[in-house]
């Protein structure tokens, strides 16, 4: 499968889980666990591994329901209070009296005018709105390092079969000097040459095991796997479909998490201002109860309003704050989207350059090498070169096929960030053909 398909595919998939129904990749949420992937693994299957398993994921959840506990407490109205007031007593004079003395039992409650528990409930449901769209960013965060993670397991996967190649023309080219050697063709020195070149390529081929190793170990680290189980990444690194313009990516942006997130904090900041402004009317506390004269037995209704005088303390400051934090936002965000614009545009200069060196390494520097080796090697059964130039020529040809893994690599890996910075795919569609 292309390699550039399966992500467009993987990335359609967690976008569209991140907008419709991110919170059910939550670990608290989770109902059918999608077993730990093994044998052949795509790009889809580690996306869908790290979004239902993921730990970090999983805490985002806890954030999610401590939000909607704070929107619980937000709806509630404030307790009835119960008072118990006894005179007459420590006094002196009458006062000292017993049967002057009086008890009241008193019942008082807080009535928020100004519509403030509406407005707390406003102020908690957007709050709970940006946690939401914060979670979406943690996933498209996840969705981004597992396509890189993949990436680089790919990468390392034909980095590997490129050392055991070099390895096998290595042992190849000592084979044919030891055959020299013997023959007297060729000097004693040339086979130290050509068995020191084995020894290094397999060094080299161990270094790309290990690296493949610890690759595949990070790739399942995002799923929560403590080891690798699967057995092969599967992708084409070398398939580069054609990329959206870059008008078209900047676009994108606006439907990013990252900037759906500032919308929800203006919405935060606006219910914040409107409960500030809410706050500045004081409540009025309405009391009722029986007051008991001991000299009589008789009891009495007593009653009561209270309200606090808004003379000094008008709720200025806090109001001040909700429309400077309103402000602070709204300078966020276009501060965030000119630094977006920045360096997607960076990322899209990056990506083109390595397709057309991509194209150049593969349709004009790898043929023109093969074919100097190929020259080389001819000339050197016939006694026209040396080893030195031998070598010098495979050592030509493995440095560029190595550089065509690399910048392969590199472009998927900038194309992917280029995904993370729109949070969308980014390939203009599906293509089998090689880059131009």
């Amino acid at each position: 499968m292309s390699f550039q398909l399966a992500r467009r595919r993987a990335v359609c998939m967690g976008v569209a889980a991140l907008m419709l129904a991110f919170a059910r990749f939550s670990a608290a949420q989770i109902t059918t666990p999608i077993r730990e992937p093994n044998g052949t693994l795509t790009l889809g299957e580690a996306v869908a591994a790290a979004l239902q398993r993921n730990p970090d994921l999983a805490v985002g959840g806890y954030e999610l329901r401590a939000a909607d506990a704070r929107k619980l407490q937000a709806g509630l109205r404030p307790n009835p209070e119960a008072a118990v007031e006894v005179g007459g007593f420590l006094g002196s004079g009458v006062a000292r009296d017993a049967d002057e003395k009086q008890a009241t039992l008193t019942l008082s409650q807080v009535l928020e005018l100004g519509a403030k528990r509406a407005r707390r409930v406003d102020v908690a449901d957007s709050d709970r709105t940006v946690v939401s769209v914060e979670q979406q960013t943690r996933e498209l965060d996840v969705l981004s390092e597992v396509t890189r993670r993949f990436i680089e397991v790919v990468k390392d996967q034909e980095e590997l079969a490129f050392s055991r190649d070099a390895l096998r023309l290595t042992e190849q080219t000592e084979k044919a000097i030891g055959t020299r050697v013997q023959a007297a063709r060729t000097p004693e020195a040339e086979l130290s040459r050509a068995r020191i070149a084995v020894t290094r390529a397999r060094i080299e081929s161990r270094q790309a095991e290990f690296h493949l190793e610890a690759s595949r170990r990070a790739l399942a680290a995002m799923w929560g796997g403590t080891d690798a189980r699967f057995e092969k990444a599967q992708a084409d690194l070398y398939t580069l479909p054609p990329l959206e313009s870059f008008e078209s990516l900047r676009l994108m942006l606006s439907r990013n998490p990252d900037f759906l997130r500032f919308a929800s904090e203006g919405r935060l900041r606006d219910a914040e201002l409107r409960l500030a402004q809410a706050q500045a009317r004081p409540n009025l506390t309405v009391s009722a109860g029986l007051r008991r004269f001991n000299s009589t037995g008789d009891l009495g209704v007593v009653a009561g309003l209270s309200m606090a005088l808004p003379v000094y303390d008008r709720n200025q400051g806090a109001i001040a704050e909700a429309r400077v934090r309103r402000e602070q936002t709204q300078a966020g965000e276009q501060a965030a989207r000119i630094r977006a614009e920045a360096q997607l545009f960076d990322l899209y200069q990056q990506v083109q350059a390595g397709r057309e060196q991509l194209a150049v390494l593969r349709k004009e520097a790898l043929p023109q090498a093969q074919a100097a080796l190929d020259q080389t090697q001819y000339g050197y059964t016939r006694g026209r070169f040396s080893y030195l130039e031998l070598s010098s020529a495979q050592q030509d040809l493995l440095v560029l096929k190595l550089a065509v893994i690399e910048v392969a690599a590199d472009v998927h890996r900038l194309t992917a960030e280029i995904e993370r910075v729109t949070g969308e795919p980014v390939a203009a569609g599906p293509s089998s053909q090689d880059p131009s």
